[in-house]
């Protein structure tokens, strides 16, 4: 894809928020269900994924974790958006690499010590591109991919979440 074919292709989109702000205002949801054991399955758009506890808490090899979900929703954004900012650069990418590493103290999550936050201390975000473009121009390119990334900056700048119960009709004759 070039730079003037992402324009066709994002301009009725452009002109649609432009003219009605509302439009542009979308939910994005996902759900998922109790499995077996630990394990919950996530309801995707590509089929049922099983997620379980990271191995290093005791979870079983076959299952992803949530953790590697979440850095392969930041990869996958990051990734996509690149996509779209190096095509609207005119840099068309040899090769792109995106790598994601987070650094999780598990004690945490673990319940042995409260001094330890549950969460990540730290992710860290390596853009490896081959392109000949300048090296400021390849900079450029990941400075707006990262402003422009929906989960980069949701982790930067953590939204809020309203947590829920409800509960399920009982399947109980």
């Amino acid at each position: 894809m070039d730079k003037e074919q992402l324009r066709a292709i994002q301009a009725p989109f452009k002109e649609k928020y432009r003219k009605d702000p509302s439009t542009a205002l979308v939910t994005v949801r996902a759900t998922g269900r109790a499995s077996t054991g630990l394990a919950f399955t996530i309801e995707s758009r590509r089929g049922p994924m099983e997620a379980g506890p990271h191995p290093a808490t005791g979870g079983a090899q076959g299952f992803v974790s949530a953790e590697e979900m979440l850095l392969e929703a930041l990869i996958a954004c990051s990734g996509v958006t690149l996509q779209a900012v190096a095509t609207s650069f005119g840099v068309p990418l040899r090769e792109a690499q995106i790598v994601a590493e987070g650094d999780v103290d598990l004690r945490g999550t673990l319940a042995l010590s409260k001094d330890v936050p549950v969460g990540f201390r730290e992710i860290r975000l390596r853009f490896e591109l081959d392109a000949d473009a300048p090296e400021e121009k390849l900079n450029k390119i990941v400075e707006v991919t990262e402003r422009y990334c929906v989960v980069l900056q949701t982790l930067r700048q953590p939204t809020t979440i309203r947590a829920t119960r409800a509960r399920l009709p009982s399947r109980r004759s």
